[in-house]
């Protein structure tokens, strides 16, 4: 029921619908005026034949015409419009078309006595003329029948046979609706047509304009070589598609550029309080050792000088660690929000290790530390060294601070996995000592995480060495972590190799 409905929804099934009721309407309008006015119209057009021969007649007698003149006239005018002419005197016929009217007026005398059975109507009368309709019974033909007379004082009489009118107005409404239903086909035929060559284009601009409502300009309406309002709605759609198009690339372009410089600055406030609310909570401490030692001084509690000097010490140390820790701070915010150019190139990353170790001398030695280390490897990989040392100086400051003896040795071992297949080297830094509860393992990496708040005062760490670990990696999009090993921790992050003739394949 749905599609038939919709179906009367179709251009094509309305056009066909406007030209069948305009085709009905004709069609109803013509019958009407065939049963009204066709009747009358005959009737008057054949009084008027009949009037114009009478005057012609007239006319004939009146300008001295001869006898022998006035019957060509006439044989040609009956002839021509199958009439009948009688012309009589007093005495006797002048002219008869019809020998039988001849003989019947000759014998009978008078008009009114040839058709004795007959039904009259009249149509018009004046002073000389009368015309009427006559039916005779005997060979039952109607005949519109005029008689009258003539200036020179002759009688004539004039008749025309007529066929039965509404008989004439049945046959042509039929023959009208005949036409009517040929008419209602063809029409059909040719509306499908040229309602198909109309409609074609139109339902592709429809297509293509519901396609440019979802945002989708791929769809061209492809122009014809016809100057017409279809061809120019076509070429006005595709204009009006490829300025919408690069409209919307250009909002989509800007927007995007908008999001970012909102994203931008939304980063920035949220690092600019990050880094307040981490500053102010970390430097409560120090700020109020330095106070205190401060107002110490001031008020001579110790007048000795060796107090004296230790207080100064304690005041620089903590000025000393609030330093770093704003440093590593800055330094940090700038590695998570993006601030940070990585000044990739390509170096020996082993090289790079023992560099590290070198600098870490003092405090290996002070722990009792061994180290394991193959020095005669050359790894070359390619990222930032200076960020790169940072990672491995924090893995293992951090290893050296929880190093803990097994077997009554501490030891911290540094391996490179190199992975030709996956083309990267893993970095191993591992060191003895408990194990890191499974809990703790993800929030070891959240900035100012201490596991023993007590010791990491007193060494000096700020808390933040593995958060940056993290930054740095995230920025790489390279894996790290940690793993607990046996009698021990293994901390791991991994680099892209530069492969060389120089890299040695160790996997």
């Amino acid at each position: 029921m749905k599609k038939f409905k919709d179906s009367f929804k179709s251009v094509r099934v309305k056009l066909f619908l406007i030209m069948s009721v305009i085709v009905l309407l004709v069609i109803t309008f013509l019958i009407l005026v065939n049963n009204v006015i066709f009747e009358t119209f005959y009737l008057y057009s054949k009084k008027n034949t009949l009037k114009n021969l009478y005057e012609q007649v007239n006319d004939f007698y009146n300008n001295n015409y001869t006898q022998i003149e006035i019957e060509d006239k006439l044989d040609n005018k009956v002839i021509n419009n199958n009439i009948e002419v009688l012309i009589k005197n007093d005495e006797q016929t002048v002219y008869s078309s019809s020998r039988y009217l001849f003989s019947n007026f000759a014998e009978m005398g008078k008009i009114i006595t040839v058709y004795p059975d007959r039904n009259e109507s009249i149509l018009e009368t004046t002073d000389n003329m009368l015309i009427r309709i006559a039916r005779d019974t005997t060979n039952n033909v109607n005949y519109l029948f005029l008689s009258g007379k003539l200036d020179n004082g002759y009688t004539i009489y004039i008749r025309m046979p007529i066929t039965m009118i509404h008989e004439s107005v049945e046959i042509s409404n039929q023959f009208l609706y005949l036409i009517a239903g040929f008419v209602i086909i063809i029409a059909g035929v040719l509306v499908s047509y040229i309602s198909r060559r109309f409609t074609k284009p139109i339902l592709e601009l429809n297509d293509i304009a519901k396609k440019m409502s979802n945002l989708d300009f791929s769809a061209k309406y492809q122009e014809t070589d016809a100057d017409d309002e279809i061809n120019d709605l076509g070429r006005s759609i595709n204009t009006m598609s490829e300025k919408l198009e690069k409209t919307i690339k250009q909002l989509r372009s800007t927007n995007l550029e908008l999001e970012k410089d909102i994203e931008e600055k939304s980063k920035i406030d949220e690092m600019r309080k990050s880094f307040i609310s981490d500053v102010s909570h970390e430097l409560k401490t120090p700020i109020a050792l330095i106070q205190g030692y401060s107002e110490g001084l001031l008020e001579n509690v110790n007048t000795d000088e060796e107090n004296r000097k230790f207080y100064a010490e304690v005041i620089l140390d903590e000025t000393n660690k609030m330093d770093k820790l704003v440093k590593q701070l800055l330094e940090l915010m700038k590695l998570e929000y993006g601030k940070r150019e990585f000044n990739n190139h390509v170096f020996n990353l082993v090289e790079l290790e023992k560099e590290v170790l070198r600098k870490s001398t003092v405090m290996l030695e002070e722990k009792n530390i061994q180290v394991e280390f193959d020095e005669k490897q050359q790894i070359n990989v390619y990222a930032d060294d200076f960020y790169i040392e940072q990672v491995i100086t924090n893995y293992i400051t951090n290893a050296i601070k929880y190093a803990k003896p097994i077997d009554g040795i501490k030891k911290i071992k540094i391996e490179n996995e190199v992975k030709i297949e996956k083309n990267i080297v893993r970095v191993k830094i591992f060191n003895t000592g408990d194990n890191i509860k499974e809990e703790t393992q993800n929030r070891i990496w959240n900035r100012f995480y201490k596991s023993d708040e007590a010791r990491t005062r007193t060494d000096g760490s700020t808390g933040i060495g593995l958060s940056i670990v993290k930054a740095i990696m995230n920025n790489y999009k390279k894996d790290y972590g940690v793993l607990n090993k046996q009698n021990g921790v293994e901390f791991y992050f991994e680099l892209d190799l530069h492969m060389g003739e120089e890299t040695e394949k160790t996997s």
